[in-house]
């Protein structure tokens, strides 16, 4: 088997093999008498087929399945042990396989077109600092995020008279009945915050046994809001037109949580503070353990954004626009694939340097690894604590393990799961490596800090 690579520039190249009856000859003997051990044909006992008819009627096949296993393996292992770093797919010259005469031909040629990415290297010394972010939750943010729960864990309340958000009960009648049938009454109620602005004022203000009179579809034009506030199914709803009284029983709004030992028990759990001030404290902790992993987040984003903006690579991209047009089967027009070509090669050169690190940091995933994390994912999902638990701990194992090995996603479910331990671990590494400078800031900075790199 002869093998050369010719590069015509720094990222374009073509692979070259040619091979002789001594490369593949002995396999594809090999298989013709596994064929001929196994092959059924009328007149001929079985295992007794003489090998010239086996040859005629399943050689070519065979060796053109045979060569082309080879050819796989053959560009694989080159790529490989030749650390070629190889964007896309070689591509193989279709011309000069399409002109091979499998009937006479005893030595061939093929030629592989490769996108090659450019040399480079990684020097974490040469990287500027990081900002990692330290959120600071001040009094306003811990008032508001408190003033959130009150209302969450709310409190019902009877009103004296009708408030904006408030929910009125009583007897819904229709004033005029439909020709030939009955009036429509319920005992229901009215959620106002359901109701058309312009009609609330007809019943804001209002007290227990007031009567008002209104137009049914003006104050609830919202087919399934009126069946709601009616009781009545939807379709029959749609028919609830025209004036309507409504002559209220009671009034309900929600008050407010109290800050009190009941509260903080709902909010934290029981007994996890006995105080305000614990709670406060307790709440500021918990604002900036959430923040804390949007900082994370961000620190990795920016983590990512030094390593590219650090470490210029030159891509064939006109190598990759054909081969991204050819590998989606036209899904994509040139014309997209152009719009969305800046993204495609960050993500392809990320890809490239995180390679690069673990290559040169010798990090590796192993199996148990992959399960591991999996496992601790099938923890937070389901609210399972493991720890000391035996038959939990099992649980948890057969879950992930079955997540794993599931046959449906042909293997999708542990890729996807190791590429993310691989990143983490190739993100950490480079984390311990470069100056990350902390910095102090607020919940209302780092929201807009957050923002502006999102638009």
């Amino acid at each position: 088997m002869e093998i050369t690579l010719d590069k015509a520039s720094e990222t374009n190249a073509s692979l070259n093999i040619t091979l002789t009856p001594a490369d593949y000859k002995p396999e594809v003997d090999k298989k013709l008498k596994q064929y001929s051990k196994t092959v059924a044909l009328k007149g001929f006992r079985p295992g007794h087929v003489p090998a010239s008819l086996v040859q005629k009627m399943y050689g070519k096949s065979i060796l053109v399945e045979e060569i082309n296993s080879m050819l796989s393996k053959t560009v694989s292992n080159y790529i490989r042990e030749n650390k070629l770093q190889v964007v896309g797919d070689p591509v193989p010259n279709r011309e000069q396989a399409d002109a091979v005469d499998w009937d006479s031909q005893t030595d061939f040629a093929f030629s592989y077109t490769l996108g090659l990415a450019s040399e480079f290297d990684i020097d974490f010394a040469d990287l500027p600092a990081v900002n990692q972010y330290d959120i600071q939750a001040g009094d306003a943010e811990v008032d508001s995020t408190i003033a959130d729960l009150q209302k969450r864990f709310h409190e019902h309340a009877h009103a004296e008279e009708v408030g904006e958000g408030d929910t009125i009960y009583g007897e819904l009648k229709q004033v005029n009945a439909p020709d030939g049938g009955e009036a429509f009454t319920a005992k229901t109620a009215f959620p106002l915050n359901q109701m058309a602005e312009e009609a609330k004022g007809q019943f804001v203000g209002k007290k227990k046994d007031d009567v008002i009179t209104f137009n049914l579809e003006q104050a609830f034009p919202d087919e399934k809001a009126r069946a709601t506030a009616t009781g009545a199914p939807k379709d029959e709803a749609a028919n609830l037109t025209g004036e309507f009284t409504f002559a209220i029983d009671d009034i309900t709004r929600h008050e407010p949580a109290e800050l009190n030992q009941a509260f903080f028990d709902k909010v934290l759990g029981a007994g996890a503070v006995s105080d305000e001030t614990e709670f406060r404290a307790k709440v500021g902790e918990i604002i900036k353990s959430n923040y804390n992993r949007e900082s994370e987040q961000l620190l990795r984003l920016d983590i990512e954004k030094t390593l590219l903006d650090a470490t210029p690579i030159l891509l064939p991209d006109e190598f990759l626009k054909n081969w991204l047009l050819e590998v989606n089967e036209g899904k994509f027009t040139p014309e997209q694939i152009d719009e969305q070509y800046g993204d495609f090669t960050k993500s392809v050169k990320l890809q490239l340097i995180k390679n690069k690190i673990a290559d040169k940091a010798d990090i590796k995933v192993d199996q148990e690894e992959v399960l591991e994390a999996t496992r601790q994912m099938v923890r937070e999902q389901f609210g399972f604590a493991g720890g000391e638990n035996e038959e939990m701990n099992q649980t948890i194992d057969r879950i992930a393990r079955n997540y794993l090995t599931d046959e449906k996603n042909n293997g999708q479910n542990y890729t996807s799961t190791f590429n993310r331990v691989f990143d983490d671990k190739v993100v950490g590494y480079a984390k311990e490596q470069m100056t990350i400078a902390s910095q102090d800031i607020t919940v209302d900075d780092f929201k807009t800090l957050v923002e502006n790199r999102q638009a």
